[in-house]
């Protein structure tokens, strides 16, 4: 007679307490949950740091030369507080040759020459728009209160082919986007490549990317500066963003993607003083700006091409830094990797 008592099925008692196993989770709550999370975050991030920065831009501590000795200086800079809080820092220069020179080689954004009946200012229209509007309404109702005619002068005016002041920020910009795509499409193409033929790949991104930038920039004649500086700077923001990218992506996988979009896609952009000069920028943004590579880039690209070289020594020194602490942490992963297998 056949036996037709159904099975219990029992669960597997856990080899060490005895106990049954606690149930693991559902497989789809990661795959599920992680890319809500992950998303909503990086938005909510993106929405607090574009705020926070644009929202009122207001510059802070913008330096501006004075002709005059100390103390004319610092009754200027009393007359401009009463007006303007805390928004210039003023710097006594001893002549007008001397403040020209400080604008034109990106000391100070402006110099003011107090004179009787007559006062005049020397401004760089290279640094956009709105910094230029905000110093010549400032110093002509400072001139208009001393009962004087202020004549504003730009000795370093941007090229007439930008009349928005906003090449220099996508000639940086263009390749900091590509560097991210490269990072993140390296290892999704490529997953087994050994290292060395992914530093290969590196160094013809950031090359081949430099030059076709510099090409496009001199065919429209938008930025006055060297056509093989141009394509060196934007080879190094490129390389830096591209090695970085790369590190956080095989350190961390897919949520080192979205580490390398928040930090250059996200704060880089905001703190780059690509639209605006950093000293627009709060407090707790502008250190940002000196440090990251899309701001980095902006300044030695900005200086190269209108200031005299101001800031391209230290940009270079500071994106080779960025390239190599990612193609450094690439080599130790790689090494990590080879002793486990």
């Amino acid at each position: 007679m056949t036996d037709t008592t159904p099975t219990v099925l029992q669960r597997p008692l856990d080899p060490v307490r005895g106990d049954p196993p606690t149930p693991r989770r559902p497989v789809w709550i990661r795959p599920v949950l992680l890319p809500v999370a992950v998303a909503v975050t990086i938005g909510a991030i993106f929405i607090s740091v574009y705020l926070s920065a644009f929202h009122a831009p207001a510059a802070r501590d913008l330096p501006v030369a004075v002709v005059g000795t100390s103390a004319e200086a610092t009754s200027v800079a009393q007359r401009l507080l009463e007006r303007s809080p805390d928004t210039f820092l003023l710097k006594p220069v001893p002549d007008r040759e001397a403040a020209r020179t400080a604008v034109e080689r990106g000391e100070v954004f402006a110099a003011y020459v107090p004179g009787h009946g007559e006062s005049e200012l020397l401004y760089a229209g290279a640094h956009g728009p709105s910094v230029s509007t905000l110093l010549t309404s400032s110093f002509d109702a400072l001139a208009r209160a001393d009962g004087e005619r202020l004549t504003a002068v730009d000795v370093v005016p941007a090229s007439p082919e930008d009349t928005r002041g906003l090449v220099v920020f996508y000639t940086t910009f263009g390749l900091v986007l590509a560097g991210y795509l490269f990072g993140i499409m390296t290892f999704q193409l490529g997953p087994g490549l050994t290292m060395r033929r992914r530093l290969v790949s590196l160094a013809a991104f950031g090359g081949a990317g430099g030059l076709a930038v510099a090409c496009v920039v001199f065919a429209f004649g938008a930025l006055p500066a060297p056509f093989l500086g141009v394509a060196g700077l934007v080879a190094l923001v490129a390389m830096a963003v591209g090695a970085s990218t790369m590190l956080l992506v095989r350190s961390l996988g897919v949520l080192g993607s979205s580490a390398a979009a928040v930090l250059f896609m996200t704060v880089g952009n905001a703190t780059s003083g690509g639209s605006l000069p950093t000293e627009f920028l709060p407090a707790w943004l502008e250190p940002f700006s000196a440090v990251l590579p899309v701001g980095v880039g902006v300044r030695a690209v900005s200086g190269l091409a209108y200031f005299h070289g101001d800031g391209a020594v230290s940009g270079i020194a500071i994106l080779t830094a960025w390239t190599a602490a990612g193609v450094g942490g690439l080599s130790l992963l790689e090494y990590a990797r080879r002793r486990r297998a």
